[in-house]
């Protein structure tokens, strides 16, 4: 299902950026969801410039892992999906992500237009089917050489391969190659950091591109090739397009006024661990269908737990909705998007949270919230007034202000993100140095001194309101929350630049919110502990499912096996054997021929239940009676424990007579 956020207005610049969308293999842990808040925090801010911004997301819901996860799940690829897809899409809405659009590649169109893709590219020569043997990481869903493993396992995640051949489908990446080394030579904005682009020019694409596995034919979860249907679509070129189907993309020509309109893409943001595929296989694709490439491509650095990478095998995976209920929604936000740097990976911990949130958060800023309200209050019954009994002192805070506009957008322009949150922050460390060098409560012992303390008060305000219309894009409750306690409308941004905009005589509210509560990390790592255990106790539980041990029965030759003939049953009709208290009679259709099958399962099954069922059945097995009933094959089931029967059925519709093999 596709999910649209707010009308656009169409007489605007336009600015087009995309995250990566989210593999639905499981839950997101807090350096995926980094990802959608700082795509977030980059469109909230081009919004306040005053950009026509579409932001998408979604999730890549496709591929081995997957169909390989759903079995151990027991549920279908598509429920399996559904189900993760909903949780990504929650984890985004929590954090207060404001995406335009959440894609699924399961979605009919998204689909239809990746067949569409594959035809064109094949018809005109840049797709051709051969075979692959290589390496392979199932994980990644990717091919490897001998040459390009690490220490013999995946060079991506270090991860075993195993060896796999089989028929594929290929794009001639190399004919394509040179137009794209070109382009990166010429467009030094294209991909960033710079250290990113100097790994994809050295260690791909100047040593020379090999042709790229575009189809599998070992799994069946993926967009069918539509004239060749045993071949599925690989990953990669599904889930990449989304970035152009989602926005109305059509292989046709017949593409929406909004794709005209917003393609190329303004920035794909993404991790550094997928660049090659954006940066290379991406741009090589686009060229292939005649369309322009995305503007810039930036590969943010991972958010790093402790000292290494998180992973659930090393038990040092953080979550987003964990980190909220310890320390709210904007301090997660504020923490992931300060605390990692432009090129570097971040660190991110329990601890470094507590004191970030205690330092910055909770003093800087919450307390000069609550100073200054709070003097309000005391000193003039809440009323704000300009009396413009001005020092020199305040034209050093309003520089700092009034600057600070200029600074974050440079910033912004680069990326830098959490350098931009920084220059915010100075404004508001000047507003408390403002505080210790004015001293308002010295002010208000004289008399004489209280139109002066009254502008004090107003400079601090005006301060405040620009400081947290700036921070909107990267805690939007927060600013939303001081703007009220304020009462003050957010700022434009071109009124950000200017002092003195507060109506004078305003009144701040009589009680201040604490927006942010200090904690001892003591009490935090406790219950961190807590929480762990906790976890253990509920993944024991889980892990202790009962299994089902039997005798073992004499071993069978292949060709014994081979001599039974396995199909899907469709029950058209089933009742009860009037002689037994154990045994439905149905009659079941098997291809063009119906078959009476006699069963134990009664006490499991009414023959209402029965009809309409699809089930697996032993053809070929020497008619008997029972019960003084014509049997004429065996209709499987599963036994469990305490003698619980469940009938055999194919999870996935398959048409009566179809052969289980």
């Amino acid at each position: 299902m596709t999910v649209y956020k707010e009308e656009r207005k169409l007489d605007k610049k336009k600015y087009y950026i995309t995250t990566a969308i989210a593999y639905t293999s499981g839950k997101p842990h807090i350096g995926n969801t980094y990802e959608a808040i700082l795509a977030d925090s980059i469109a909230r801010f081009k919004r306040q410039q005053g950009y026509d911004v579409f932001f998408q997301t979604g999730t890549d819901e496709h591929g081995q892992k997957i169909e390989l996860k759903a079995a151990e799940a027991g549920v279908t690829c598509k429920e399996f999906v559904d189900n993760v897809a909903g949780e990504i899409k929650s984890i985004w809405d929590l954090m207060n992500t404001s995406y335009d659009k959440f894609i699924r590649t399961t979605d009919d169109y998204h689909e239809k237009q990746v067949q569409k893709i594959f035809k064109k590219l094949y018809d005109q020569g840049d797709i051709y089917k051969g075979y692959y043997e290589g390496m392979y990481c199932t994980p990644c869903e990717s091919f490897f050489t001998e040459s390009q493993l690490v220490d013999g396992k995946c060079p991506d995640c270090g991860r075993p391969v195993t060896p796999a051949k089989e028929e594929a489908y290929f794009f001639r990446m190399s004919k394509y190659a040179q137009r794209l080394i070109d382009h990166i030579n010429t467009h030094p904005e294209f991909i960033q950091p710079v250290s990113r682009k100097n790994e994809m020019m050295n260690n791909f694409l100047l040593p020379g591109l090999q042709d790229l596995c575009v189809s599998r034919t070992s799994f069946k979860w993926g967009i069918p090739v539509d004239f060749d249907p045993k071949h599925v679509v690989y990953v990669w070129l599904d889930a990449l397009t989304n970035y152009i189907t989602g926005i109305g993309y059509d292989c046709d020509g017949e593409n929406t006024e909004q794709f005209k309109k917003d393609w190329p893409a303004d920035l794909h943001l993404i991790g550094k661990d997928i660049i090659r595929f954006h940066t290379i296989y991406w741009p090589i694709f686009l060229m292939a269908l005649d369309l322009p490439l995305p503007k810039q491509i930036f590969g943010h650095p991972w958010l790093l737990q402790g000292d290494g990478k998180m992973s659930k095998s090393k038990g040092n995976v953080l979550y987003a909705d964990q980190l909220v209920d310890f320390f709210g929604v904007d301090a997660v936000r504020y923490f992931v998007l300060h605390e990692m740097p432009f090129e570097n990976d971040g660190v991110i911990t329990w601890e470094l949270m507590v004191e970030r949130l205690n330092s910055e958060l909770a003093n800087t800023l919450g307390n000069l919230v609550n100073r200054t309200i709070s003097m309000s209050n005391k000193y003039f019954g809440g009323e704000v007034k300009n009396t413009n009994v001005c020092e020199p002192v305040d034209e050093e805070l309003k520089a700092v202000v009034l600057g600070t506009k200029a600074k974050v957008a440079a910033k912004m322009e680069e990326l830098r993100v959490a350098d931009a949150i920084t220059e915010i922050f100075t404004l508001f460390k000047r507003c408390n140095k403002y505080i210790d060098e004015t001293m308002p409560w010295a002010l208000a012992k004289d008399e004489d001194k209280k139109d002066r303390l009254a502008t004090v008060l107003y400079n601090l305000v005006e301060g405040i309101c620009i400081g947290a219309s700036l921070l909107e894009s990267f805690m939007p409750e927060t600013t939303g929350k001081i703007l009220a306690q304020l009462n003050a409308p957010k700022r434009e941004y071109e009124e950000l630049e200017t002092f003195g905009l507060y109506p004078s005589g305003n009144k701040v509210t009589e009680k201040p919110e604490i927006l942010f509560a200090r904690l001892d990390v003591k009490e935090v790592l406790e219950k961190v502990e807590a929480m762990k255990e906790e976890e253990k106790t509920e993944e024991a539980a889980e892990e202790e499912a009962p299994v089902v041990d039997i005798e073992a029965k004499e071993e069978v030759t292949f060709d014994d096996f081979m001599k039974m003939q396995f199909q899907v049953g469709e029950i058209i009709a089933c009742e009860e054997v009037k002689k037994s208290k154990k045994l439905l009679c149905s009659q079941v259709k098997i291809g063009s021929q119906v078959k009476q099958i006699v069963s134990g399962i009664k006490s499991n099954y009414k023959p209402e239940d029965m009809v309409g069922k699809k089930v697996m059945v032993l053809v070929n097995l020497k008619p008997a009676k029972l019960a003084g009933v014509v049997s004429e094959g065996m209709i499987l089931c599963a036994e469990g424990l305490d003698g619980e029967l469940a009938l055999m059925t194919p999870d996935k519709d398959m048409p009566a007579g179809a052969e289980i093999c």
